[in-house]
């Protein structure tokens, strides 16, 4: 199907055969970690549901008027809400109580071409929590002919009254020889696509990424480091100081997947590792927590703090670690 991935379709053709039949429901949540594409399979939505003449696998034709205003970002039946510049020009990092009301007031209006008025709202996780309570209020009633999606990378985030009241669509990353070919087909070298596949957890989207910039040496760069905060030489200040001035995040993915795997080869007392058999239970547990950490980067803590605390719980070991 043009323009969607394999492992996208499944969610595809629920959608447009709940859009043909007149039965989308009122409030979708779009969940899944970046890089399965569902936003491209929002925008799919968007544009199949306002399109006139959509083709046979209900996707929008991209000819009539309605698609050409929807690419041009100007269909009025269609809004928009996410992360607002600041009067600084820097993009704010929630969304606002206020840009709830005002999309209230915008769909309790009449649809403008007669059919229906779409809200996407993204990054939908990052709803303070008087935003949350407007948007509630607005799913609690909802406008005829209207439908609200929601787009979230951790829809845990979401209050559960949201979520409750929401159509979940999830997208989840398929099988690894699906994702290998389809990132061959997308021109990746296949050694080039294993390693990007495996850093990533199975994550096409984000592999593919990954594969095209400096990704995969910035993992290799955390092995090290890693090795050296277990060995003793490098200083968990030091490595939190250097993490928090680039890619902090990136970083953190990349150690919480070096944490698993390194679990993993200690448990098979053949494989080369970082640290020792017994730190088995603390990897595991450093994995949550890097995890965790990830999303507390978007708060307001000081970023080297909250890797410091990190680092300094990374499981260390006498002698120099060979290469994992």
């Amino acid at each position: 199907m043009t323009g969607l991935a394999p492992w996208q379709q499944e969610a595809w053709r629920s959608l447009t055969a709940a859009l043909q039949q007149q039965r989308l429901h009122h409030a979708l949540l779009f969940a899944a970690p970046a890089g399965l594409g569902k936003r491209a399979l929002v925008e799919a939505l968007a544009a199949a549901a306002l399109c006139g003449h959509p083709d046979a696998h209900g996707l929008a034709c991209g000819a009539c008027r309605a698609c050409a205003l929807v690419a041009a970002g100007s269909h009025p039946d269609l809004v928009r809400v996410g992360l607002e510049l600041r009067d600084d020009g820097r993009p704010r990092t929630e969304i606002t109580i206020e840009q709830m009301r005002v999309l209230a007031q915008r769909l309790a209006l009449s649809s403008q071409f007669g059919g229906l008025q779409l809200a996407l709202v993204d990054p939908a996780d990052r709803l303070n929590a008087s935003a949350a309570n407007g948007l509630l209020k607005t799913l609690e009633e909802p406008a005829s002919h209207t439908v609200i999606v929601l787009v979230a990378d951790d829809a845990s985030r979401l209050p559960a009254t949201i979520r409750s009241r929401c159509q979940r669509v999830d997208l989840r990353p398929p099988a690894a020889a699906e994702a290998l070919d389809w990132l061959r087909g997308q021109g990746v070298a296949p050694a080039l696509a294993q390693e990007a596949l495996a850093a990533s957890l199975g994550n096409p989207g984000l592999a593919l990424a990954w594969s095209k910039d400096a990704s995969l040496p910035l993992r290799e760069s955390c092995v090290q480091d890693l090795a050296a905060l277990a060995a003793g030489r490098r200083s968990p200040l030091e490595l939190a100081e250097q993490w928090a001035a680039d890619r902090p995040a990136q970083r953190l993915w990349f150690a919480a997947v070096l944490a698993r795997d390194e679990a993993r080869r200690r448990a098979d007392m053949t494989a080369p590792s970082l640290t020792t058999r017994a730190e088995i239970p603390k990897l595991a547990a450093w994995f949550g927590r890097a995890n965790r950490a990830r999303g507390l980067l978007l708060t307001t803590l000081r970023i080297d703090l909250l890797l410091l605390d990190l680092l300094r719980d990374w499981p260390q070991r006498d002698a120099t670690p060979d290469r994992g």
